[in-house]
């Protein structure tokens, strides 16, 4: 039986989107959402807010992230990837969601233009960074259906 790593969120940028590039050229959309838990304290519900960072490749995070501001609402569908490294001889790990689509969720604000529901799939979604050469490989592209289904 093989392994599977799959998320599906939806929730709201904590801030505004960040937009870098590889060394390689390869753009890196990043940005935090909020996804909150509701749950029952005494005889009141109460939301519980988790935190999750999120990363987006290749041209459609480029696209995309000028749209993305705080409190954007958008539905991310990706896998987990935990990041491991060493700092002042501390074992230190951090989780982040790798993003396979985006999709921007309810009106868009005055002034990002219009977005609507649009998917983005992401061009190019690297597993590991090659440590010979401190950079990240380029897997196959995502196809994307975007033809509508009259049904």
């Amino acid at each position: 039986m093989s392994d599977i790593n799959v998320v599906v969120l939806v929730g709201r940028l904590t801030r505004d989107s960040e937009l870098k590039y590889t060394p390689s050229g390869l753009p890196i959309c990043r940005f935090s959402i909020a996804v909150n838990r509701s749950k029952k304290q005494d005889d009141q519900w109460i939301d519980e807010p988790h935190y999750f960072d999120i990363e987006f490749y290749g041209k459609s995070a480029e696209g995309l992230s000028k749209y993305l501001f705080k409190g954007r609402q958008v539905a991310v569908q990706g896998e987990l990837r935990q990041d491991r490294w060493e700092k002042d001889g501390q074992q230190r790990s951090k989780v982040v969601i790798v993003a396979g689509t985006i999709r921007p969720l309810g009106a868009p604000s005055q002034n990002s233009g219009e977005m609507g529901g649009r998917r983005y799939a992401a061009d190019n979604i690297p597993s590991k960074i090659d440590s010979a050469n401190n950079q990240m490989p380029i897997p196959p592209t995502i196809d994307e259906f975007t033809d509508d289904i009259p049904f």
